[in-house]
């Protein structure tokens, strides 16, 4: 996961100049207002985290710089060079499903940071310079677009609630939902540290019902390995899909294994490993 300096500089690299300036005065706007419970309206700073996705986009392709092309899955391929750009897209809500490489909630490196991520990390941004608190991100996220809410999401490992349980019914709204755009974004790092048991082990098995993959799960070996009742919802779901003739997800073995290590035993190789 990017540091907010680092999460910064990636969007800014992919930003032109009016990209750029916009980004700058609204986190400018953000970290001068801060929250404000008792204000009749929302921030100027909050109209620009709507507003994100018209205003954080990547340029548009010069004529000697051809865009990547889809992917037969119809997903646009990441990025792994700052000289390769895609067209924008035409709205922040419509952006790909997770790929089967898996998005993490937050881009891993900067080099990662695709065109469809730039408005998920400017809103992560502004959310981090605004000190947004529990109830701002509670209302924020009560009111969002799919996009917003996703972005709430993303930005919890970054915002001082962190360390407290004041935002799980989020994460927990966001399980029920059948966006996995959202199921992704609620399993990440705040998942891992605050999720009680119980919703945990649902939400795993909700990645595994909706595809949402694996690597999108944070830490999730550290909370499997040894846990016996995971193991036993897996080994259920996997004779129910079995019975069915429907095809048990690949990652399921992955997890399983895990449920059967002792704690704090070294992790066992997966079969692509050894």
């Amino acid at each position: 996961m990017l540091t907010v300096t680092e999460l910064r500089a990636a969007v800014e690299r992919r930003l032109d100049e009016a990209g750029r300036a916009w980004l700058d005065s609204a986190l400018t706007d953000a970290a001068q207002s801060g929250p404000r419970p008792d204000a009749p309206g929302p921030a100027r700073w909050e109209l620009d985290f709507a507003s994100a996705g018209r205003h954080v986009r990547t340029p548009q392709p010069t004529a000697d710089v051809r865009p990547p092309q889809p992917a037969a899955d119809g997903l646009a391929p990441r990025l792994a060079a700052e000289v390769r750009t895609s067209q924008p897209a035409a709205a922040d809500d419509r952006t790909p499903q997770p790929a089967a490489d898996g998005l993490t909630p937050q881009p891993a490196t900067a080099d990662d940071l695709a065109p469809h991520d730039l408005p998920d990390a400017a809103r992560v941004l502004i959310l981090h310079a605004a000190r947004a608190d529990a109830p701002t991100v509670a209302r924020l996220y009560a009111h969002g677009t799919g996009a917003e809410r996703r972005a709430v999401l993303r930005a919890l490992p970054h915002l001082g609630l962190f360390a407290g349980p004041e935002a799980v019914p989020l994460v927990e709204d966001a399980l029920r939902t059948n966006d996995t755009r959202l199921v992704a974004a609620a399993v990440g790092p705040y998942a891992a540290r605050h999720l009680p048991p119980h919703s945990w082990r649902q939400a795993v098995l909700k990645c595994l019902f909706t595809g949402v993959p694996l690597t999108a799960v944070a830490d999730w070996e550290r909370r499997a390995r040894g846990d016996g009742e995971l193991g036993r919802m897996l080994g259920d779901y996997a004779r129910e899909r079995t019975a069915a003739g429907r095809p048990v997800p690949g990652d399921l073995d992955r997890v399983l294994a895990m449920t059967r290590a002792l704690p704090g035993a070294p992790r066992a190789l997966t079969r692509e490993e050894s």
